[in-house]
């Protein structure tokens, strides 16, 4: 089968491709996998941050991708069986996030919290991805998709909706309270479109560096759009942070209300950065009982509600489309900033 193979970690420097196309042996399934025939595959921020050593080392060589949607196909069978136990079935439409597997059995995994599994399993990262024309995946640890989303469409939020309905259900957000988004990637922008739904007498304001990005949060209904230092028209009950350095952190501890949250959504922090957190006020940013919380993975809850959600809602991301052998194009842009919503391979 086609892949594009990550083979070494090293910084991403143009026009050095960090990927390889090759021609890799079909998965082999286990009991309890299922084989999935790949249509498309989401690029994600973190997949840079596996090129470049920012995360727990993946296994060499991996192919990358945790947005994965596809079809599944014939086994053999002990998965048929498998297959109708979790109702599956040949030929289904299915997706793959970041969550590949968990243990099942830790106090973390029985109490709905298998995101901290120790045991837990990344897809693109411990076990081979999307970027292929084939992967298996356990049974249980894939998605239906909605009859009213595209492929395409579904395959960024299997991450990026997913992570970003986890932070606004760990924001506390209640309707008519403010929300901040710091930052406004592939994440974010599925946020404001999730939090109009659920909220729609909340505020939401929006923090950019970009201008573009701003336009494009206004356009989606932000009351307010500007830049990370900027004031907004009034305090946040709650602010979302996917940036991947601290400053913006710092200005969203300023901006918020007492009592408030601050959710971090965000894999790492750039290390260059970290004495930012040397101008931490603890009057200034952190008095009046405000809190910080970080988000860690996703459940297989997370992705399936808000799958359902999104095909109710009419939640859908805006996307740039890549043939799987332009991944290294797309990944280059994603770095250099050149992006609008969510970049998606097109497999077949």
């Amino acid at each position: 089968m086609k892949a594009m193979l990550l083979e070494s970690l090293g910084e991403m420097i143009p026009p050095h491709p960090p990927l390889r196309p090759a021609q890799h042996p079909e998965p082999i399934l286990a009991p309890g996998d299922v084989l999935i025939k790949v249509t498309r595959c989401g690029v994600c921020h973190t997949e840079l941050d596996e090129i470049e050593g920012r995360t727990p080392p993946p296994k060499l060589p991996v192919i990358l991708g945790h947005q994965v949607v596809g079809t599944v196909e014939s086994s053999d069978k002990p998965l048929e069986s498998r297959q109708q136990a979790i109702g599956l079935h040949t030929g289904q439409r299915v997706g793959v996030a970041w969550i590949a597997s968990a243990c099942g059995e830790c106090d973390f995994c029985k109490s709905g919290r298998e995101n901290l599994c120790a045991e837990f399993k990344a897809t693109g990262r411990d076990i081979d991805g999307g970027y292929a024309e084939y992967m298996k995946a356990r049974s249980d640890f894939v998605h239906p998709i909605p009859d009213s989303l595209s492929d395409s469409e579904a395959a960024p939020l299997l991450c990026a909706g997913a992570i970003g309905y986890r932070s606004l259900r760990l924001s506390n957000l209640q309707d008519g309270q403010s929300l901040g988004l710091m930052g406004f990637g592939g994440s974010n922008h599925l946020v404001l479109k999730l939090a109009r739904y659920k909220f729609p007498n909340s505020r939401i304001f929006v923090f950019s560096r970009n201008p573009a990005e701003r336009e494009f949060a206004l356009s989606l209904g932000a009351a307010w759009a500007g830049e990370i230092n900027q004031s907004p028209p009034e305090a946040s009950d709650t602010v979302i942070d996917t940036t991947p350095v601290w400053g913006p952190d710092l200005e969203a501890l300023k901006c918020l209300r007492a009592g408030g949250r601050l959710v971090v959504n965000a894999i790492r922090k750039e290390e260059k950065d970290k004495d930012v957190l040397l101008q931490l006020n603890y009057p200034k940013h952190l008095w009046m009982e405000k809190e910080i919380k970080s988000v860690a993975n996703v459940t297989r809850i997370d992705v399936r509600e808000f799958l359902q959600i999104a095909a109710e809602a009419g939640i859908k991301p805006e996307f740039q489309e890549y043939t799987l052998e332009d991944a290294n194009q797309a990944l280059i842009e994603m770095k250099q900033g050149k992006i609008r919503g969510a970049k998606v391979l097109r497999i077949s």
